[in-house]
């Protein structure tokens, strides 16, 4: 039997928040509990969204909070030519495209992309012909019913019929790229996260068979929401969590997970330990989001 391998990956848009912290505390314990490791990734892919000082406010509030990781921290900002190589054997094994369409051609067409475009591949003769536009590379996809077993929702199937994109018009490297390269090199066999990137998974699957690599298992979990049925984010305002109360943070998570934690620990690390002795699957809730009441 394989190693567990698991991983918290957020974006250093911000700091962490209780529902980034929700995030990163129900996937250590899973890694935890299968005798596992626990990875952390930045994933920094998009400098134009990073806020500057937020990787380090990440680290910071994880050790605040006795959330230990396993091996060095890996930022996608450093992979790029991970991301360029995997480009290319897609662009090979002739799964992209060339896309130049505007988001308002696509929106008034439905999403169908002009025949022009459907014809444009990474190819000399292709690149000379687009030398003189902005284009996208798209992944091709059918339309395709997605089935897999998910560790915490059960059986899921969801169908995804639209092309999407590897390498943004700007030259980034888009997310599903990047994040399948990612687990794909650092071995991943357990994605642990919120009910949020459940739309992403068809996709993520797409580019693992094309890729001829077997997946991870995937398993989603509630995503925690604001007295307004709002997702707790950076763009609703979350605030950021406070390191100054670990314990606190932590125990108020329990409590939404349920967790019968008999004696209050006097410390995080005698927390986790304490959550670890109990920790199963099954306190995690397969509803789509929780309710976060803020408490004194």
């Amino acid at each position: 039997m394989s190693l567990y391998r698991g991983r918290f990956a957020p974006s250093p848009t911000g700091p962490l928040h209780l529902g980034s912290l929700f995030a990163a505390l129900i996937s250590y314990l899973e890694a935890r509990s299968h005798h596992g490791k626990w990875l952390l990734r930045i994933e920094d892919v998009d400098a134009k969204r990073e806020q500057p000082g937020a990787r380090q406010a990440i680290i910071d509030t994880l050790h605040a909070h006795g959330l230990y990781w396993d091996e060095a921290v890996s930022y996608q900002s450093d992979r790029s030519h991970y991301y360029e190589t995997t480009l290319k054997q897609l662009t090979t094994q002739k799964y992209t495209f060339q896309c130049a369409c505007s988001r308002k051609q696509l929106f008034e067409s439905n999403g169908q992309h002009l025949s022009f475009c459907q014809k444009l591949t990474n190819s000399p003769e292709s690149q000379i012909q687009t030398k003189h536009l902005q284009c996208a590379t798209k992944f091709k996809i059918g339309e395709t019913q997605f089935n897999w077993e998910d560790d915490i929702l059960g059986s899921m199937s969801l169908k995804h019929s639209e092309n999407f994109v590897l390498k943004r018009k700007d030259g980034f490297y888009a997310y599903q790229l990047a994040v399948v390269c990612d687990d794909i090199e650092q071995g991943i066999t357990h994605v642990v996260r919120g009910s949020d990137l459940l739309g992403s998974t068809p996709m993520q699957l797409a580019l693992f068979q094309a890729l001829k690599v077997k997946p991870p298992t995937f398993g989603h979990f509630p995503i925690l929401l604001n007295a307004q049925q709002q997702k707790l984010s950076k763009q609703t305002y979350a605030p950021a969590i406070n390191n100054s109360t670990p314990l606190k943070n932590l125990l108020s998570l329990f409590t939404m997970l349920k967790l019968p934690i008999k004696n209050k620990p006097s410390s995080t690390t005698e927390a986790l330990k304490m959550a670890l002795q109990i920790w199963d699957k099954h306190y995690i809730p397969t509803i789509k989001s929780l309710k976060h009441t803020p408490t004194a």
